[in-house]
C-alpha cells in the first residue's frame, strides 16, 4: 500500500486513522510502513474484536489451508494503537461513520461456503458470516449516503440497509467496494442482489475486487447511468 501511494502521489502523513474492513489478510497485509509515514506512533486502527480469529479453507478433498491471521502485538509494533469496537462509531469530528457489526436481514446473503471454517477456540467449524466485516458511510449533504466496503461478507444489500437503518437517511447517493459476488458460491445470489440494488437506485456504484465480472455486467445492465467500471488508483470525488 505505501509503494501504490507513492506512485499515486498520495500523501500518507495525511492519514488520521484506519479502519479495517475485515481480518482476511489480504485486506490487512499491506500495512507495513503506514504508521511511519506518520513520523509518530500511535496511529489509530479501529477494528471488530472478532477480526483476530484464526481461518482456514477447507474444500471437499482437499487438505485445509489456515489463513494467515492478523496479530495484535505486530500491529502495535508498528505503530498502530488497535481500538476494538463492535458498535457503530465515529471518525472525523462525527463526520465519517463506522458501522460496526452490520445487521444480516435478507434472505439470500448468506455468507461464507462450508469450506470457510473458523476456529471457535476447541475445533474448527463453519464461519459463514465473518461477522468482523464492516463498512464506512458518509452522508453527502442533498445526495444521500456512500458507502464504502472492503469485501461487502455482510451482503452489499445488507450493509446498504444497515447504513439507511443507522443514520436514518433515506437515500444511498454511492455504493463503492468488493460487493463478493465472484465465483460459483455467490453467482447465484447475482440476481436477488441487483434487483435489491436496482430499488435503492444510487447514482454511483463502483464495484471492485471480489465483485466478479458476471456480478459487474449484471450491474452495468441493471443500472447503466450509475455503474462505471473501478480499478486500483480510480479515484472519485462526491460533492455536496
Amino acid at each position: 500500500m505505501v509503494s501504490n501511494a507513492d506512485r499515486l502521489g498520495v500523501d500518507l502523513g495525511d492519514v488520521q486513522g484506519v479502519v479495517l474492513s475485515h481480518g482476511h489478510f489480504d485486506h490487512a497485509g499491506g500495512l507495513a510502513g503506514l504508521a511511519g509515514r506518520r513520523g509518530v506512533r500511535g496511529l489509530p486502527m479501529t477494528v471488530h474484536p472478532q477480526v483476530w480469529t484464526r481461518r482456514r479453507l477447507a474444500p471437499p478433498g482437499l487438505d485445509p489451508s489456515e489463513l494467515p491471521t492478523l496479530s495484535r502485538r505486530a500491529l502495535e509494533s508498528e505503530g498502530f494503537q488497535v481500538i476494538e469496537r463492535r458498535q457503530p462509531s465515529l471518525l472525523v469530528d462525527g463526520h465519517v461513520l463506522i458501522t460496526g457489526e452490520i445487521d444480516r436481514t435478507t434472505d439470500f446473503e448468506r455468507g461464507m461456503p462450508p469450506s470457510h471454517q473458523g476456529w471457535n477456540g476447541s475445533g474448527w467449524q463453519h464461519d459463514p458470516l465473518v461477522l468482523d466485516d464492516q463498512a464506512l458511510v458518509v452522508h453527502v449533504r442533498g445526495r444521500g449516503l456512500l458507502v464504502l466496503t472492503g469485501c461487502g461478507h455482510a451482503g452489499a444489500v445488507n450493509i446498504a440497509r444497515h447504513a439507511l437503518r443507522l443514520t436514518g437517511v433515506d437515500r444511498l447517493h454511492a455504493l463503492i467496494g468488493g460487493l463478493h459476488l465472484g465465483g460459483p458460491a455467490f453467482e447465484p445470489v447475482i440476481p436477488p442482489t441487483v434487483s435489491a440494488l436496482t430499488e435503492l437506485a444510487p447514482d454511483l456504484v463502483a464495484s471492485a475486487h471480489c465483485t466478479g465480472w458476471r456480478a459487474q455486467g449484471a450491474l452495468a445492465l441493471a443500472l447503466p447511468d450509475a455503474w462505471v467500471p473501478s480499478s486500483s488508483g480510480t479515484s472519485f470525488r462526491l460533492a455536496a
